[in-house]
């Protein structure tokens, strides 16, 4: 079937898509429209982290869809309520604004740092400064904070008030502030910039600068929240704790949802009428958060994240050792990059062929990202085909 233009496709080609057309999930499993099996090591880009089709979260929204969808929020919605309180109630975060995205998350965290300072300190402050390699998201806003050229092109004249300087370059940094500062935004691990895990020491710097300054930190969480990265929160690792922090993916199994947290003195920032989301926050929405936190907190997924990715780390490790394709593998819990020497989308290919499905971060960088649950076995498997597909390929370029 063609479009009114010709085309086999109506929709804008936004996306350079694998030609293979998933129907169906359950677990770390999913299938194509041609009965094809995957083991699923991409969780839809850090989004499934309870696997597909978790049974908790899919009764809660079914009970959900029989009570109420949608009535604004211009008025009381009970599980937004609860799904905030477990949010502040395990985290160092006092206030919670939903939205629908991560880059709307990061949107949010922008427009409070900027208003806090303006309305609040009177300071005028306004610019934000990020890291080069960094990922926030495609709004105009979000994507003029990212530190790739590549999400920019086309979209002149960006909006004002964003740089961006070589991650761990403390005087870079030091360099970049001004009295415009309004705060500084970080992803803990760089993970569409190759899964860069940030030094211990360069987040203690940033977060000491930022008091020094009177600067806001805030934590770009979107794909490290939500256990993935073996705490519930990627900063926990470090000891510290932002003034703001952003959460997307994770946060409801995949159901399109964001948030947005901050401390207690940045309440007022955001008064009424200040910022809103038409559907950020819905009963629907919520019900999916209530059933994924309490699912990750009851069955202790931040910790059996940390335990499997450090499993999986030890068999690339084990099983890769020695191939001179293999530069590096690294990470933090089960967001784990493969650094290799050449581009990947081959070996992604040939691993979809195999029965794989992972993704890549940056040109030459394999990113694994299964779900919280799985299992020795299913790790075992991967490493299998990963292992199988770049020896074969390091064997092809030899020849």
């Amino acid at each position: 079937m063609s479009n009114a233009a010709g085309q086999s496709s109506s929709l804008f080609p936004t996306y350079a898509r694998y030609p293979i057309s998933l129907v169906k999930g359950k677990g770390s499993w999913l299938w194509d429209d041609q009965g094809n099996q995957y083991l699923d090591f991409m969780s839809g880009i850090a989004v499934t982290n309870l696997g597909h089709a978790p049974e908790k979260v899919t009764a809660k929204v079914k009970a959900q869809l029989d009570e109420l969808w949608h009535v604004s929020n211009l008025f009381q919605i009970p599980n937004q309520e609860k799904a905030a309180m477990l949010l502040t109630a395990n985290s160092g975060a006092d206030a919670v604004f939903f939205c629908n995205s991560g880059a709307e998350a990061n949107e949010a965290a922008i427009k409070l740092a900027r208003r806090y300072h303006q309305k609040i300190k009177g300071s005028g402050r306004f610019e934000i400064i990020t890291f080069v390699q960094s990922f926030h998201g495609r709004t105009l806003a979000t994507l003029t904070a990212t530190g790739q050229d590549k999400v920019k092109e086309g979209f002149l004249p960006l909006p004002a008030g964003f740089k961006s300087v070589p991650l761990h370059d403390l005087d870079a940094l030091k360099a970049a502030i001004t009295d415009k500062t309004a705060a500084i935004m970080l992803e803990l691990v760089l993970a569409e910039g190759g899964v860069l895990p940030v030094e211990a020491d360069f987040v203690h710097a940033v977060k000491a600068l930022c008091e020094q300054h009177g600067l806001l930190l805030i934590i770009d969480e979107v794909q490290t929240g939500m256990g993935r990265t073996g705490k519930l929160f990627a900063h926990e690792h470090y000891g510290i704790q932002p003034d703001i922090f952003t959460l997307a993916k994770g946060i409801a199994s995949g159901f399109p949802t964001g948030a947005m947290l901050g401390k207690a003195f940045l309440r007022d920032a955001f008064s009424a009428g200040s910022h809103g989301s038409t559907f950020g926050g819905t009963p629907i929405a919520t019900a999916a958060i209530i059933a994924t936190i309490e699912t990750m907190l009851e069955d202790q997924l931040p910790q059996r994240a940390a335990d499997m990715g450090a499993y999986l780390k030890e068999q690339l490790t084990e099983k890769l050792s020695g191939n001179p394709h293999v530069k590096a593998i690294r990470g933090l819990g089960l967001l784990i990059g493969i650094e290799c020497a050449e581009p990947v989308n081959e070996l992604i290919l040939e691993a979809q062929k195999r029965g794989l499905l992972f993704i890549s971060a940056g040109p030459n960088v394999i990113r694994l990202l299964p779900n919280l649950y799985v299992t020795k076995e299913e790790i075992d498997q991967a490493v299998s085909i990963i292992a199988a597909v770049i020896h074969d390929y390091t064997a092809v370029k030899k020849d």
